[in-house]
């Protein structure tokens, strides 16, 4: 991959347009960091994102989800030209369940891109990084239906 120079402000833009999007809103994901290529976000436990009721567990698509969520983001910090960005192909091994109570951990990385796909991998954890909850690799077609240039690019953002 090349190493061209995103600025903060592009990156201030991506993380305000990714905290508008309803399902990040109503998870309740924050992006604890961001740089080109890589990202973390956080996703506080809360009862109403529980899968089994009897353990307090939160629910696989939550770990999906933060997962999906944060290798997306990644793939908008590599693109030279601002583009729409989606999900091609998202596989996930999950290790082990969540522990209720703690927040979970999405952290990815582009490892790849070719003019049309980045390709991304990330981890899922609560406490530790070397305890995964789950590990993922994905693809992400760029130029699709979605976001304007604008938006992805930061115009705009304070």
């Amino acid at each position: 991959m090349t190493q061209q120079h995103v600025t903060d402000a592009r990156l201030r833009g991506l993380v305000e347009v990714i905290s508008r999007l309803p399902h990040v809103r109503e998870l309740g994901l924050v992006v604890e960091s961001v740089r080109r290529g890589g990202a973390l976000l956080r996703c506080d436990y809360a009862p109403r994102l529980i899968g089994n009721p009897e353990s307090g567990v939160l629910h696989g698509g939550v770990v999906t989800t933060i997962l999906d969520t944060a290798c997306g983001l990644v793939s908008f910090t590599i693109q030279d030209e601002p583009q729409a960005s989606a999900t091609l192909d998202l596989r996930i091994d999950y290790m082990q369940p969540a522990v209720p109570e703690k927040p979970v951990y999405g952290w990815a990385e582009a490892y790849r891109k070719t003019r049309n796909i980045v390709f991304v991998r990330g981890q899922a954890y609560q406490d530790s990084p070397d305890d995964l909850i789950a590990s993922c690799v994905a693809t992400f077609m760029l130029g699709s239906v979605g976001f304007s240039a604008a938006a992805v690019a930061g115009e705009g953002a304070g």
